[in-house]
């Protein structure tokens, strides 16, 4: 075999190699910034977690303390819930905040409420607070105990 022959084997053998290489730190590169991501946006979700929990524990506080009215902190409660722990719902005390909504959400809410004829809002309103007074004691109890249940990650 020709010596040039020889060389140009040797140099491109030395040419795919390097293009392995470049291959090879772009992949490990690629898979870095893949496993940097994931872990920013593990840490999103466990962050935006124990904000729904301080939410659950802020507005039970509330609850127990009539600082709020019992079928807007049903109503927040809920849907905190269906996020962090859907099953609860279906338990007892923590149900009483489902029924609630069920009886609540054909009223309408924020913009749609201000445009709703003041009759009608008078109308809902009554309707409320008589499912809020229906109520009351079990909404105390399940703020009590949504406040002092450990949420599991």
């Amino acid at each position: 075999m020709p010596i040039w022959l020889q060389w140009t084997l040797i140099a491109a053998g030395l040419g795919v190699i390097a293009l392995l290489l470049v291959f090879i730190f772009r992949q490990a590169k690629a898979l870095a910034d893949g496993k940097r991501r994931q872990a920013k946006a593990t840490a999103f979700l466990e962050q935006r977690r124990q904000d729904m929990v301080e939410s659950v524990r802020v507005i039970a506080l509330a609850v127990e303390a009539d600082q709020v009215e019992y079928s807007e902190a049903c109503l927040r409660l809920k849907g905190l819930l269906d996020h962090l722990a859907p099953e609860l719902l279906e338990q007892s005390p923590y149900r009483v905040f489902l029924e609630v909504h069920e009886h609540l959400q054909h009223m309408p809410t924020h913009r749609a409420r201000q445009a709703t004829e003041t009759r009608f809002v008078e109308k809902m309103d009554k309707e409320r607070f008589e499912i809020e007074k229906k109520y009351a004691d079990e909404i105390r109890r399940a703020a009590t105990a949504i406040r002092l249940h450990a949420f599991d990650n």
